[in-house]
């Protein structure tokens, strides 16, 4: 069968489903290319709807990751505010809108992404509680906190993880007075661990942000329908004009679940298996982005990224495989952000366990460093604060799985080209 002849469809208008059509094209494939979103804005990007978006510094046209107009120019037929409701596999179609239209595929992506997972205590029914993970909950919640800032509000944020802890950064240049619920010991403690999660707290704590550590929250106490506080499993109050949930994101499987298609265990990040190409066990079927739990050879693990980079990236790998390239996913994963006046990118990964030593190279306390997850003297991961331009040097040290000289490591005046061999 000839490319003119073939359909493809994209389930998910992210990040991730966006580029995977934009991959289809550039890769010169002339069959029909379907897009199906259930949002009515065209695809975007996610980071700047708690970063520069949500501050008021970037326009609400710069998230989108191509104009509208690129989709009928590039023919690809775009389908906004159409949710799929079912997969047919033995028949190789899909099901979306509230008509029901039904389309057949050659080939199926699911770029589905996640969902911020929802508090389930008693007052999250009231008007001031949010979330944050679409274009139109930022338009919200960027009015919430200019209104908070005018008004000397409280935020009450439960969670402190990269959304949260952006959130609470934005919040405080509102002026907005803000508390952070978390219920591990430090920031971020899942990702960096306690050394350098205890680094964005001071960072916050400078910047005005209360913590509550060790407690989650119990009940948002209101009324009229107005949020008044927030309790805690401790027994605290916190006064709050507004709560934000910033507790996870869960991937969105319903899709993959009801047609049959082999799941992750949830305790492991779930999502939906796919192999190092990003196929499904329907060999007809892939997935990718946020949803995407794949073998990573490198670490010896499945993964599930929910980062920009992993969408960026992986909608053009699942493009590349659905047109039959030999290409394996292997990317080391990246994310960046950028809180106050620190700005801060990480490449690899290093769960707490992982590893064994953490060097440090540079300046700790002025937030100008490079901090590097080591095992057994090989680095897993790495992060810079404030220090630009070591992204790849990074990468490479973390693909090579060379031992190092942690002191060498650590020595700022060492080139970190000059570690791998």
């Amino acid at each position: 069968m000839v490319d003119a002849d073939q359909t493809f469809v994209i389930v998910g208008g992210g990040l991730a489903g966006a580029k995977a059509a934009e991959t289809l094209r550039a890769e010169g494939f002339t069959g029909r290319v379907i897009l199906i979103c259930d949002e009515r804005d065209h695809p975007y990007e996610r980071p700047a709807l708690s970063k520069g978006y949500l501050l008021g510094k970037a326009e609400r046209d710069s998230v989108f990751v191509h104009e509208r107009a690129w989709y009928a120019r590039h023919d690809v037929e775009l389908h906004l505010g159409g949710t799929v409701d079912a997969v047919d596999r033995a028949a190789r179609t899909v099901r979306y809108g509230e008509d029901g239209t039904v389309v057949r595929y050659d080939k199926l992506l699911l770029a589905t992404g996640a969902e911020p997972r929802r508090l389930d205590i008693p007052g999250t029914g009231l008007g001031g509680v949010h979330h944050l993970r679409r274009l139109t909950h930022a338009e919200r919640l960027k009015g919430v906190l200019a209104s908070l800032g005018r008004d000397n509000g409280h935020l009450v944020i439960a969670g402190a993880g990269w959304i949260g802890l952006e959130i609470a950064a934005a919040a405080r240049e509102y002026g907005a007075e803000v508390t952070v619920v978390h219920r591990d010991p430090t920031p971020l403690h899942s990702v960096l661990g306690p050394e350098l999660g205890q680094l964005f707290a001071e960072l916050h704590s400078d910047h005005g942000v209360r913590f509550h550590f060790g407690a989650t929250l119990t009940e948002i106490v209101g009324q009229d329908g107005v949020v008044l506080a927030a309790r805690t499993d401790d027994g605290d109050e916190h006064p709050a004009h507004a709560v934000l949930a910033a507790i996870g994101a869960a991937p969105r499987t319903s899709l993959a679940e009801s047609a049959g298609l082999e799941l992750a265990d949830p305790a492991d990040g779930g999502g939906v298996l796919v192999d190092e190409r990003l196929r499904t066990c329907d060999p007809d079927i892939y997935a990718a982005g946020d949803v995407a739990s794949f073998p990573h050879a490198l670490f010896g693990t499945r993964l599930r990224v929910e980062h920009w980079a992993n969408a960026l990236n992986g909608g053009p790998a699942a493009a590349r495989s659905m047109l039959g390239r030999e290409e394996t996913y292997d990317r080391v994963p990246y994310f960046f952000t950028d809180q106050y006046d620190l700005g801060m990118e990480y490449s690899g990964w290093a769960p707490p366990g992982s590893y064994d030593q953490v060097v440090v190279r540079g300046d700790a306390g002025k937030r100008e460093f490079i901090a590097f997850w080591v095992k057994e003297g090989r680095v897993l991961a790495g992060m810079n604060v404030n220090v630009w331009d070591v992204t790849e040097p990074i990468q490479r040290l973390i693909r090579s799985g060379a031992q190092v000289d942690t002191e060498a490591l650590a020595n700022p005046h060492v080139p970190l080209e000059s570690l791998v061999a």
